[in-house]
């Protein structure tokens, strides 16, 4: 493979720098012959949709062509890191595609039978049982484990929680003792102070989050995934839902609350990171659309630069521009921290060391 040669001021410092890429990787010392492809600009690390879902589409699973295709869209974005949170489609086969996002799968969505979207989580029947469909997805995903928190309870018309609270501390030890994370979906309030106290790794959405909850998250490093863009769908779900007023209600409430929710989090020290909630009724490319959000939402746009680019990267265990580090790297001619619609428009795509844009 040739040797690649970047130049220009590598975020989130001020300086202009000078790297080689070799072998998939990036190195800080010269290398002779190396092809300039870069000279001149900004480098950032490849961005990180912290909250997608290749494999799932407007009508539930795809097939294995379709979730590429998916992956590549997200990909010309500028998306070079996805973490998957549940897919009923088995994507393993494009981990190994060169030319596509690295893919951090979480395996399946586990939730209770016709309390989640049809077709697309594991039914676990007796919640008593979670703990056992935890290991499972252990064992199917790349270290994380997809919980549905909470969704309607129709023989009460509002948000619910699936679990009990000893039943998810016990699952979540499962997962930890395994070596994996676990997150969870979960928009309502009832169902956080159990999720988080029982020692989650992160939560999707959060939009019912309080002060009191969020403190505790603080306190124990849970992260957080707005995944802004999804919430704006929250009044569009509440129209439809007619024959549950109470759960209509608390949907538009929760929307209403949601920017603020944000920046009480980030003020308090929650890690809050980007995911498009992509799949579904989110398409897939929009990582710059949440980023713009986030920083709409009380962001400083270089804090929400980070949170879908180096802080991301760090938290799923990747690095960002430095000795050894995996060479997934974007260039802009502008500086994005100046203005994000810069994030639209990369003059150069380089993944796995390799230039695909």
């Amino acid at each position: 493979m040739t040797a690649l040669h970047v130049r220009g001021v590598v975020l989130p410092g001020h300086d202009e720098r000078d790297l080689w890429v070799v072998n998939g990787r990036v190195r800080t010392r010269p290398v002779p012959g190396a092809e300039t492809v870069v000279d001149g600009g900004y480098l950032l690390p490849g961005l990180v949709d912290a909250h997608c879902h290749i494999g799932i589409g407007p009508s539930g699973p795809v097939d294995l062509e379709t979730a590429a295709a998916q992956a590549e869209t997200d990909r010309d974005a500028g998306t070079l890191l996805i973490r998957d949170c549940g897919s009923p489609v088995d994507t393993r086969p494009l981990q190994e595609r060169l030319d596509l996002p690295r893919i951090i799968r979480a395996g399946r969505h586990l939730s209770r039978p016709k309390r989640y979207l049809p077709h697309l989580g594991r039914d676990v029947g007796d919640p008593e049982q979670l703990p056992a469909a935890v290991a499972e997805q252990v064992e199917n995903g790349d270290g994380w484990v997809k919980l549905v928190g909470d969704w309607i309870d129709r023989d009460t018309g509002d948000l619910a929680p699936l679990w009990p609270d000893d039943v998810l501390a016990e699952a979540i030890a499962v997962a930890h003792a395994a070596g994996a994370r676990v997150t969870a979906h979960v928009f309502g309030e009832d169902a956080l102070p159990g999720l988080v106290n029982a020692g989650i790794d992160c939560l999707e959405h959060g939009t019912g989050l309080t002060t009191e909850v969020i403190a505790e998250m603080a306190r124990r490093g849970t992260a957080l995934v707005p995944t802004l863009i999804n919430i704006e769908n929250f009044p569009g779900i509440a129209e439809k839902a007619t024959k549950y007023p109470a759960y209509a209600r608390h949907m538009v409430e929760l929307h209403a609350r949601a920017g603020a929710m944000v920046v009480e989090a980030v003020e308090a020290g929650v890690p809050v990171y980007a995911g498009t909630d992509a799949g579904g009724g989110i398409a897939h490319g929009r990582l710059v659309d949440e980023v713009i959000a986030l920083h709409h939402a009380g962001m400083t746009a270089e804090d929400a630069i980070g949170a879908a680019s180096w802080s991301a990267r760090g938290w799923l265990g990747w690095s960002g521009l430095a000795e050894g580090s995996a060479a997934d790297l974007l260039a802009f001619d502008a500086d994005p921290r100046k203005d994000l619609e810069v994030l639209r428009s990369p003059k150069r795509i380089i993944l796995r060391g390799r230039v695909v844009g």
